[in-house]
């Protein structure tokens, strides 16, 4: 019953501060009101940063698809079209050597289809070729035809590259989807951080104009009052500077809203001239985030859980592929096909002889001084290394969401007592100005009252902004829309 009452309470208070806002902007032509949730919706759509995210997920995008790519067969046309070559060369012969000139045409053209296997990390190839040699000097022309070749080639003790691609490319993608994700919430943050910047910009250029007209008022009565001899000239003298200092503060309000307002609009990236009239973002639904939740969220949500996971499986590829290189390794390679050649190209069909190959090549290093099991202890040193920064990483991340959910969770009641402290400023504020024209307190009290009245009203917005901004930067964390309690989630297709 008290928070309701402190809620509605709080939504009084803004909405006194937006009827005030609303009388200085009604004097405006062509302004443009946005609330927080429109800021962040331009800045998602139309923001530098939002661009940038967008480019580098459309990268990973096909980064992702030119490796899955590699897993599907490779169709290659190659060929020569001609090949000419007139030319004397030496030719040796059992009796010796002897020079004979060579006046000839070749075309030739092949067709090929690779087929990786990730599983065992060989390939299975077919091929087919087609030449016709045109022979000037004899003045004759023949055909050879490969007509079919099966090749399969299979390194039997390395290192298998794509089984590790397999397990850490999919990571890689999941990683940057999450990124991308983040980035936007990112945006939020930011958009959140320059929304209040401009908004307390705003508020203080409105404050310190209601200064300015109340300390001019208060220094023509004090005026008539001196004439008459009610007060002395030193509260005149008083009253006379409050007056030159808000006429000051005026044109330094102005132009740090000018400036607030210009980082504002080059990041959301709006063109138009209009005025930028924003609107106070209230608490309507406020709620309670819990801490183990929040971390359990950001481990199953976050690219930086995710990014823990793959960089413990780089490492341990990496010893893998120590273990190795450099050791025994074995290849088999095994060709089977068909050819022919003949003068007329109808023939080629006929009889074809048939192609074998097959060969197991080793290698086996006799004596490497150590140098592969040095190589097996460095890389099995840093997976060790990696593994305890990681334990370390987990742990400041844990304790990092539940600062954030506490400062999150703090930050309501903050919001609430500096709400109900300005509207008790504002209050003591008008009390003080009427006992000052009746003479009954100093220049001094109201002098303090005026600017406790102007302190209160900054610290609400600045409460109100750090509570937005808490709540951004824990949804950044965790990829958990808190509010609506779900995952937040992105439709990627219209991403590419």
């Amino acid at each position: 019953m008290k928070k309701k009452c402190f809620s509605n309470f709080l939504n009084i208070q803004i909405l006194i501060i937006l009827i005030g806002s609303a009388v200085v902007a009604q004097s405006q032509e062509n302004v443009v009101r946005l609330t927080l949730q429109d800021a962040i919706e331009i800045a998602k759509k139309q923001s530098p940063d939002a661009l940038m995210a967008k480019h580098k997920f459309r990268a990973s995008y096909w980064q992702y698809r030119s490796y899955q790519a590699k897993y599907l067969p490779s169709l290659t046309l190659n060929g020569s079209l001609p090949s000419f070559d007139k030319s004397i060369n030496r030719i040796r012969l059992e009796e010796g050597s002897i020079f004979s000139q060579s006046n000839e045409n070749s075309l030739s053209a092949g067709l090929s289809i690779i087929q990786q296997i990730g599983l065992t990390g060989g390939n299975i190839s077919i091929n087919s070729s087609f030449e016709r040699l045109d022979n000037f000097i004899l003045d004759s022309t023949s055909y050879n035809a490969t007509l079919l070749n099966i090749a399969f080639r299979q390194p039997l003790f390395t290192f298998n590259t794509f089984r590790w691609e397999r397990k850490l490319e999919p990571m890689l993608y999941e990683e940057s989807r999450k990124s991308y994700i983040e980035d936007m919430e990112q945006i939020s943050l930011t958009a959140t951080n320059l929304f209040f910047n401009l908004l307390l910009a705003q508020i203080q250029e409105q404050i310190v104009r209601i200064n300015e007209a109340n300390y001019d008022t208060l220094y023509k009565i004090a005026e008539g009052r001196f004439n008459l001899g009610k007060i002395a000239e030193n509260d005149l003298l008083q009253l006379e500077l409050q007056y030159l200092r808000a006429s000051s503060a005026v044109k330094d309000a102005e132009l740090d809203l000018e400036n607030q307002r210009f980082r504002f609009k080059s990041f959301l990236r709006i063109q138009e001239e209009s005025e930028i009239e924003l609107i106070i973002p209230t608490l309507i639904n406020p709620f309670m985030v819990d801490a183990s939740r929040a971390i359990m969220e950001a481990r199953a949500n976050s690219s930086v859980a995710l990014a823990f996971t793959r960089r413990l499986m780089e490492a341990e590829s990496t010893v893998a592929q120590a273990k190795y290189n450099g050791r025994f390794d074995a290849e088999l390679f095994a060709l089977y096909g068909l050819s022919n050649n003949d003068e007329y190209i109808r023939y080629l069909n006929d009889n074809p002889s048939d192609q074998q190959h097959f060969e197991l090549g080793i290698s086996l290093p006799i004596l490497d001084w150590g140098v592969a099991r040095g190589k097996i202890k460095m890389a099995e040193s840093n997976q060790e290394i990696v593994r305890t920064t990681i334990e370390q990483e987990q742990i400041d991340f844990n304790q990092e969401i539940f600062l954030k959910v506490s400062r999150f969770n703090m930050q309501y009641n903050q919001v609430l007592i500096s709400a109900k402290a300005d509207t008790v400023a504002q209050k003591g504020y008008e009390i003080t100005k009427a006992r000052y024209l009746i003479g009954k307190i100093s220049i001094t009290d109201l002098n303090i009252a005026q600017t406790e009245s102007d302190n209160s009203k900054s610290n609400f917005i600045n409460s109100l902004g750090t509570y937005w901004r808490n709540y951004y930067d824990l949804r950044r964390m965790t990829l958990y829309d808190w509010e609506r309690n779900e995952p937040i989630m992105v439709d990627y297709k219209d991403l590419l």
